[in-house]
């Protein structure tokens, strides 16, 4: 379906579902100030069964226990059951389970809720239907959660604007516990402009009130989106273009007296100014401008990067000659710049330090569980893992650390098979020999392009 300027991937769905959405997405384009009085009747049996092979059937389950292949022994049943229970209002959101996961280096943990398997077919049904009115309103710089659209090309896009402009000065922002602080009340008015319809808007009223189920006990807050719905990425994304991608695109870029830019993904988000004077400037109204919207900048990781390239004099504001420049992460890859072949000044984006330590703990938990199973499958799990880092940052310019953490997933698979009995260690012979017969995916570039400025 291509309801926009890209495509909606993995659907492949009845032409009339496509065709439903395209008209809404071109009926939104074309009235960019009109709003919705009535959307929910796109949504039917088909859009249901659209959803379902949609949803993750490996995914664990929600509150109510029951799975994706449990559910799809009566799956029309089910359907329709559910169908008619969303049309008439009937319908009643459960709480969403609740499981934290590590974050950032492992030792803080970032809530994540786990719907039922009804409210994921569900939530995926409205999110289709309201993708394909937003997506006519959402600006070029955001690229989280988007069809079309991914986290490498947010990166492409940084690092081409960084080249074009030979660096600047980056604010990196960081939302405290943004989902958890969205407000119920300013998503309503943010929605109110191009969202009226009764019934998609008491089905999204339930899912944020539906609260979490954690220790045993249910808990409902009057804020926040639970992190793991189907649909919060794209309230997420509604909140956030109105409170930052409007406000820079239309207020801040016309005042600024040198270039300037923003990536964003979801509630990852960095501003890049020529001028360091422009970017005091805005990273003093910041946490101002997000305060009036419920929300709060962490003041220790929301910080303003000095990122000229070396060969360069930083221009405007108090920068002082060729002072070196300073380094950010943004999605996972830490931005700097170093010399090319040819010696000139180019971005370098590798795997953050944090990103690559918090990964190879959680290969060494799982080497440590899993030693004394035969190598055979220890190999092709670890494969896997390995195949999946390869998949996410296995872009140009990153070669080295991919390397890095090939050989480091090797020393920790070896120190764990050597602890598999006290009488025969792993030496390093032997691991060798191993590595013959069982050898771990080589370094490769999934993403070679996407560096690229």
């Amino acid at each position: 379906m291509e309801p926009l300027e890209g495509k909606m991937t993995g659907l492949s769905d009845p032409i009339s579902i496509s065709t439903k959405l395209q008209r809404v997405a071109d009926t939104s384009r074309e009235r960019p100030q009109m709003a919705w009085n009535t959307l929910a009747h796109h949504i039917d049996i088909e859009f249901l069964r659209a959803a379902f092979r949609l949803v993750r059937k490996e995914a664990a389950p929600g509150v109510d226990g029951m799975t994706a292949a449990q559910y799809a022994v009566n799956l029309e049943t089910n359907l329709t059951r559910l169908l008619e229970a969303f049309k008439s209002g009937s319908y009643r959101a459960p709480p969403v389970r609740r499981v934290h996961i590590p974050k950032g280096d492992g030792k803080q943990m970032r809530p994540i809720g786990i719907p039922t398997i009804e409210d994921k077919i569900l939530q995926r049904s409205v999110t289709m239907v309201l993708t394909a009115v937003y997506e006519q309103d959402f600006l070029d710089c955001s690229y989280g959660c988007r069809p079309g659209r991914s986290a490498h090309q947010a990166l492409a896009r940084l690092r081409a604007g960084l080249m074009e402009m030979w660096g600047g000065w980056v604010i990196e922002i960081d939302i405290e516990s943004f989902f958890d602080a969205l407000s119920h009340t300013t998503l309503g008015s943010f929605l109110d402009k191009r969202i009226r319809d009764g019934v998609l808007r008491r089905a999204i009223g339930k899912w944020l009130n539906a609260g979490v189920l954690e220790d045993q006990a249910v808990r409902r807050a009057e804020q926040g989106s639970p992190q793991g719905g189907v649909i919060s990425p794209l309230l997420a994304n509604v909140y956030l273009h109105e409170v930052l991608d409007v406000w820079f695109e239309r207020e801040v870029v016309p005042r600024m007296q040198g270039k300037c830019f923003m990536v964003r993904y979801v509630d990852d988000a960095v501003l890049v100014f020529q001028r360091e004077d422009d970017a005091r400037r805005i990273l003093d109204v910041l946490p101002k401008r997000f305060a009036r919207f419920g929300l709060r900048l962490h003041p220790e990781k929301t910080r303003l990067v000095a990122f000229k390239s070396p060969g360069r004099r930083f221009g405007g504001g108090t920068g002082e000659g060729k002072s070196k420049p300073g380094c950010f992460d943004f999605l996972g890859f830490t931005h700097l710049w170093v010399a090319s072949r040819k010696g000139n000044d180019v971005v370098r984006q590798k795997t953050a330090t944090k990103r690559l330590t918090r990964t190879l703990k959680r290969i060494a938990e799982w080497c440590a569980r899993n030693r004394h199973r035969p190598v055979k499958e220890q190999h092709q799990e670890l494969s896997r893992k390995v195949r999946g880092h390869y998949g996410y940052y296995g872009i140009q310019g990153n070669s080295r650390s991919l390397g890095q953490f090939r050989t480091e997933v090797q020393r920790i698979w070896r120190k764990w098979l050597g602890r598999r009995s006290w009488r025969a260690r792993m030496t390093w012979e032997r691991f060798e020999r191993l590595k013959q017969r069982y050898p771990l995916p080589a370094a490769r570039l999934t993403h070679p392009s996407a560096a690229s400025p």
